[in-house]
């Protein structure tokens, strides 16, 4: 069994049920103020938890995986998730925050230096969430090329599943340049010596010379080295080839399961695609919890009345107490699990005041953050080495 696990929270809008927004303690007048984001990670910090995630898209919220719908009694809108984590960052001292970004449809130069200052701003706390953006209406905000439609529908038959494989060996390139323009500058190349006038050491900075079917990208970046060296790098996956980018470019990956089996059987694919590559991988749960099972199945029920349908995700929904959940992230047996608290602040609070010290009893939960911890600290990974760095 773990001897510690890792736990993180994904924030978005006023929680993961679009049912959420109606219910009492709901904020959706502040949803778009800095404030309400402020005290969603301040309180997820107080629980020590070790990181929190913020959600982006590049279409409105939609009922329909997709397309999209034009409902408008769901939270439509969102802030951009790497401005709110650059908002909170210099509030926080322990958490790290981990925003979506769309590789599909933004330059990985510009996300790099995004991600660099904001690891730079949480003092080595920044991460980044890598997801692509597939479907045709989010292609028409951009207009810049024209690309097959990819059909949902279909999605297991071959001629779906080799374009989902272009679209996801683009997003590993993507994450490649990134990494590739984090090292572009080595540790010490700042020398900020006044008296002869030298503010950098050119020769360490370094052209990336990255070459591949996407991307030309010569570099060095323009922002130094991050804190971290190199953020943190996740994506969400549910099936093989998603499996394939998070063994193959990222540090954690978050995967679905609806069982311990599954959860263990994901997570010995992903480290056979890995093939001795270190990659974490959590599962994601939509959490609803109060202090009885059945307050939280009779809240979750009223989050379905208010929606106007039953809620269904692409995760387990768990309703429960936080220490039937306590039971369940131990007998799943991962290293971490990132929680979707279906109504903000209710859940979050939960998770904090009520799951937390329940896995503190049990001796598998941190009481403090070490001091001036990094994300990859927390995680217990190592500050990676440079590669453009001579031996």
């Amino acid at each position: 069994m773990t001897d510690e696990l890792h736990l993180g929270v994904a924030l978005d809008g006023a929680g993961w049920h679009p049912g959420a927004w109606r219910r009492p303690q709901a904020r959706p007048h502040d949803l778009f103020s800095p404030r309400y984001w402020a005290d969603l990670v301040l309180e997820a910090e107080r629980g020590h938890l070790d990181l929190v995630t913020f959600e982006d898209a590049l279409n409105l919220q939609s009922d329909q995986l997709g397309a999209q719908d034009d409902r408008n009694d769901r939270v439509q809108g969102r802030l951009d998730a790497v401005l709110i984590a650059a908002r909170v960052a210099p509030l926080t001292t322990g958490i790290g925050l981990v925003p979506t970004v769309i590789a599909t449809h933004t330059e990985p130069f510009h996300i790099s230096k995004a991600i660099a200052t904001l690891d730079f701003a949480a003092r080595g706390r920044a991460g980044v969430r890598v997801q692509l953006g597939l479907w045709p209406h989010a292609f028409r905000h951009f207009g810049r090329r024209e690309v097959p439609a990819f059909d949902l529908s279909r999605i297991g038959e071959p001629d779906q599943q080799r374009l989902l494989a272009e679209y996801f060996d683009e997003g590993a390139d993507y994450v490649e340049v990134v990494r590739r323009l984090w090292d572009s500058w080595e540790d010490d190349a700042e020398i900020r010596d006044v008296a002869t006038g030298r503010f950098v050491d050119r020769d360490k900075l370094h052209y990336i010379d990255f070459e591949g079917r996407w991307f030309s990208v010569k570099g060095p970046s323009i922002t130094p080295r991050p804190p971290q060296g190199q953020p943190l790098v996740t994506a969400l996956g549910h099936q093989e080839i998603p499996y394939q980018l998070i063994a193959r470019a990222t540090d954690l990956g978050f995967v679905t399961p609806n069982s311990a089996a599954e959860a263990a059987a994901t997570s010995s694919r992903i480290a056979e695609l890995a093939a001795g590559r270190a990659v974490s991988v959590w599962a994601d749960l939509v959490v609803v919890l109060d202090d009885t099972e059945q307050a939280a199945r009779d809240r979750l029920a009223n989050l379905n009345e208010l929606a106007g349908v039953e809620y269904t995700s692409d995760a387990k929904i768990f309703a429960g107490t936080p220490a039937q959940l306590a039971d369940l992230l131990q007998e799943w047996d991962l290293t971490g699990y990132r929680l979707r608290p279906a109504e903000l602040p209710h859940d979050l609070t939960q998770i904090t005041r009520g799951l937390v010290p329940e896995l503190q009893r049990r001796g598998v939960f941190r009481t403090e953050y070490p001091s001036n911890p990094t994300l990859r600290g927390l995680l217990g990974l190592e500050r990676p080495a440079n590669r453009y760095t001579s031996a």
